[in-house]
């Protein structure tokens, strides 16, 4: 077809269209889907904020990882989602590791509430052969876990509830605890099937071939009351400096600064001595140098080349008298190279 009609193609096109014999594309609109049972509470800013804090708590966890089983570890946020409680519960599978950990905030104007860890079996196994002195092979397992590994597992997921803990307290001041552990994922009703939770998926790496997941299930009511510390601490003041104070803070740093005591030191020349030579070195020896006495000295503020100088006298005390302002090292070697050439 050409790109460009003719005028009488255009008039037999629209007497087709006039009469209905040529069909008309309608203008197809995107919709974007809402579900109005379950509306969305939280922003993209403070989803933001949810996953800076998260992302420090992932590298808590992998220094903890590392430490503990001595190999790379790579923790990072992979995910954080809003949804109904029973899709999060209906989502894991049957042989699971639960840990029910009670978070209890320092000031009464907040609910106590608690936090789902659930952890990959294939890194529960990890963990349990690793820190069992194995190589970390036999991670792969369709099992339950036994009650000497659910203690061990306990063990860890203490430690990690620390984290948390660390991580909230820049944020809100609280304390974690580990209330429990559950392994079966359909008797764990912790909350209502219709609440909203926010999953936080954590992707785990560990050494060169195992890796899976961290998920830790925050309920939305505990979040609402207490995002606004979030936004809080992300907030940016956009009020004006004052000139005048600014100036006066500017002036009382610089004449605190200029009271501190400063060590100045004068070093005339460098040289190098046998050990034998130090022993034997006696009162009233004498020591060549490889300088005349009228050369440059160099000047050391707190044992940093500040200064070039040459030595003098005043007022029958000795002096020198500043000649240059050394700048950086190199200017030192220099400075060295044509002092003993000379």
């Amino acid at each position: 077809m050409p790109e460009q009609l003719s005028q009488s193609q255009i008039d037999a096109l629209l007497s087709k269209m006039s009469s209905g014999e040529a069909p008309v594309q309608e203008e197809k609109v995107k919709v974007r889907e809402y579900d109005f049972k379950s509306p969305k509470k939280f922003t993209k800013e403070q989803f933001k904020a949810l996953d800076s804090l998260h992302e420090t708590l992932a590298r808590m966890m992998a220094s903890f990882f590392s430490g503990l089983l001595r190999t790379v570890c790579e923790i990072q946020v992979l995910q954080i989602e809003e949804q109904r409680y029973y899709e999060y519960n209906n989502a894991l599978p049957d042989t699971t590791l639960v840990g029910l950990v009670d978070m209890k905030p320092a000031s009464k104007n907040y609910d106590n509430t608690t936090f789902l860890l659930d952890l990959s079996t294939n890194i529960g196994f990890y963990l349990i052969d690793r820190v069992l002195g194995g190589p970390g092979t036999g991670f792969n397992l369709d099992r339950n876990y036994t009650d000497i590994e659910i203690t061990l597992l306990t063990n860890i997921l203490e430690k990690i509830t620390k984290r948390i803990e660390d991580t909230w307290q820049s944020n809100l001041p609280i304390s974690a605890t580990v209330g429990g552990i559950e392994t079966n994922a359909r008797l764990l009703q912790v909350f209502a099937p219709e609440d909203i939770v926010v999953i936080v998926v954590l992707g785990i790496k560990l050494g060169n071939n195992v890796e899976g997941n961290l998920n830790i299930c925050i309920p939305a009511e505990f979040l609402e009351q207490v995002m606004h510390t979030f936004s809080m601490r992300y907030a940016r003041s956009s009020k004006k400096q004052d000139p005048t104070q600014e100036e006066m803070k500017r002036r009382i740093i610089l004449e605190n600064v200029c009271d501190s005591n400063m060590e100045i030191e004068v070093i005339f020349d460098r040289l190098q001595l046998d050990l034998r030579d130090v022993l034997h070195l006696q009162p009233d020896d004498v020591i060549p140098l490889a300088k005349r006495v009228d050369s440059g000295v160099l000047v050391m503020v707190d044992k940093i080349p500040w200064f070039t100088a040459k030595l003098g006298q005043t007022k029958q005390k000795k002096a020198v008298r500043l000649t240059n302002i050394v700048s950086n090292g190199e200017e030192v070697v220099e400075w060295q190279t044509k002092e003993a050439s000379s």
